[in-house]
């Protein structure tokens, strides 16, 4: 496939998943998982960051003082601080962000594993890897089970278990230190239950509709027991094309 044909065929996906995470549905599954996130990485702080994804921004609360988003055109940027690039090329240096978020994107990439590769390769030695993922056993994964939900956003694409994702990650140098679960809801009931959602957070039970990986490289990681993924129980709880204006090279030089 050439580059136009699969930047047309990502920017027809970003338009639907903008659609998605708009609507009631989204926004209840988006609502869950910034819950989630947001008393890990608002502990995070550096330089530069990037998020890879249809949705809205999830990590705004994280004290990363220069955020990137992505697109695969022009017309579908947000604004000047957006990479507008293959999602396996991303015109970046080795290791220079601090926290990078990949939002249910590897279900849907057209090849996923480069991906992966380019969301560890940008990630500093220190910096945080978090990947969202749909859970294949949750609610909305049941439901796949009908070939017509498969067709649409969410249900398009292949959906792994975090079990498969650490086994990709080991293969980059990272190690998957936290799963957590989110988006808990009866099956056919609306995306966010409040009262099952704090029931399966304080549990982490793996229900859930979606899952949020926390990963790190594995040079960083001294504690006992590496090579375990854990389920621990959750904490309560700018560029255009190359870059348009200043890189975030030279921003970081700056600051």
């Amino acid at each position: 496939m050439s580059n136009s044909q699969e930047a047309m065929r990502m920017a027809r996906l970003v338009r639907e998943g903008r659609h998605y995470w708009a609507g009631a549905a989204g926004q209840g599954v988006w609502q869950a998982q910034r819950a989630c996130l947001g008393p890990l990485c608002e502990r995070w702080f550096g330089p530069h960051g990037l998020e890879l994804g249809l949705a809205p921004s999830l990590a705004d609360m994280c004290p990363v003082r220069h955020a990137l988003r992505w697109s695969p055109t022009r017309e579908l940027a947000a604004d000047e601080s957006t990479l507008v690039c293959p999602l396996d090329a991303l015109p970046l240096p080795d290791g220079c962000l601090s926290l990078v978020v990949v939002h249910h994107l590897l279900e849907i990439a057209p090849d996923p594993h480069h991906l992966l590769q380019e969301a560890a390769r940008v990630t500093a030695d220190d910096g945080h890897l978090i990947l969202f993922g749909w859970h294949p056993f949750g609610p909305s994964g049941w439901r796949r089970c009908r070939p017509a939900r498969r067709r649409q956003l969410p249900g398009r694409g292949r959906w792994r278990t975090p079990g498969r994702l650490a086994d990709w990650l080991a293969f980059v140098d990272f190690e998957a230190r936290r799963v957590d679960y989110c988006g808990f809801r009866l099956p056919g009931s609306p995306a966010r239950n409040a009262r099952l959602e704090t029931l399966g957070r304080r549990y982490n039970l793996p229900l859930g509709d979606s899952y949020m990986i926390h990963a790190r490289r594995r040079s960083q990681l001294v504690q006992p027991g590496r090579g375990r993924v854990v389920f621990p129980t959750p904490l309560a709880g700018s560029a255009l094309g190359n870059v348009s204006g200043r890189s975030a090279t030279d921003e970081g030089k700056q600051g």
